[in-house]
């Protein structure tokens, strides 16, 4: 394989760069973060590209770069004193497509849309960096122990040892917010008759149709503010802090592989709408388990529709 040319260099990237790019968004839990990563991991391949040998393939050799660089950009965190808990956050779909045929096939123990969800990825920044970058080379991207022991210069032992303890984990947590590896949803499509009466029940602020619509132990997330748990708790919240504000239409986008709404309040003076929130939802094929809240103005740019609704 000849990377002397930028072009060559540059066809050959191509062809993994969006498959690098979600892999950077697992293991930094935000899309901001994962474009950063790729950029600074593709710069330090095209540098190094001498430094390619045919021993692995290009793919893992990409990974190797992209990964290390993930693994020390939660270094610079903790040496910079951002927040342990690292906020994630939701990405457009179509930031992830052509994740399935990217990535491993039947052999990874999580499929591609499941490895996006916000519930798996905020469970992935409970691991240790080491532990969670093992994970996902093995059981999303399902390489061997010896490609992963190569990939991270450590020990097959090392790798088998993080691999186990990282799935420990996953089994406390990922099955305490109502996902499992059996039983999850994601990538399913939601029933649109249960979309439909969420956005009616929202706009309406009807209480009794929300509290309706939700599972009884539903989860409402707001980072950086508390959780609520709880059918029942989550629209007493709503109508306490949210209903009040102003009148509110929700338009239908996409996240993260999961039906997603752009809340947008209606000031009373005139029509004009602004972005106030994005939710992503999470269903069981009949009730919404998990509304995932965001206002970052960041996250917000990604999703604002203000063009399309002008138009």
């Amino acid at each position: 394989m000849l990377l002397d040319s930028a072009e060559a260099f540059g066809d050959q990237v191509a062809r993994h760069h969006n498959e690098l790019l979600v892999h950077c968004y697992r293991m930094l839990g935000t899309i901001d973060d994962a474009e950063d990563a790729v950029q600074e991991a593709l710069t330090r391949a095209w540098q190094g590209r001498q430094t390619f040998r045919r021993t692995i393939s290009f793919r893992a050799w990409l990974y190797r770069i992209a990964t290390n660089v993930c693994l020390n950009a939660i270094a610079s965190r903790k040496r910079d004193r951002v927040e342990a808990r690292h906020v994630v956050g939701p990405s457009p779909d179509h930031l992830l497509t052509g994740i399935a045929a990217a990535d491993a096939g039947p052999e990874a123990r999580y499929d591609a849309h499941e490895s996006i969800s916000l519930a798996f990825l905020t469970v992935l920044q409970l691991l240790p960096p080491r532990q969670r970058a093992v994970l996902l080379l093995r059981d999303v991207l399902a390489f061997r122990a010896a490609e992963v022991a190569a990939l991270l210069d450590i020990s097959v032992a090392a790798v088998s040892s993080a691999q186990q303890r990282a799935r420990a984990t996953l089994r406390r947590n990922y099955r305490s917010a109502g996902q499992s590896p059996a039983t999850v949803t994601a990538g399913r499509p939601s029933p649109r008759n249960l979309l439909e009466r969420y956005v009616r029940a929202w706009e309406a602020a009807d209480v009794a149709g929300l509290v309706a619509l939700l599972r009884e132990d539903a989860v409402l997330t707001m980072p950086p503010k508390p959780t609520v748990v709880g059918a029942r708790a989550i629209v007493d919240f709503l109508v306490e802090s949210i209903f009040t504000i102003a009148p509110m239409r929700l338009y239908e986008t996409h996240a993260n592989g999961r039906p997603a709404f752009a809340a947008y309040l209606q000031e009373r003076a005139g029509n004009r709408l602004s972005l106030f929130a994005l939710l992503v939802l999470e269903d069981d094929g009949h009730k919404v388990t998990h509304i995932h809240a965001f206002s970052d103005p960041r996250v917000l740019e990604r999703f604002d529709l203000a063009r399309e609704l002008a138009g």
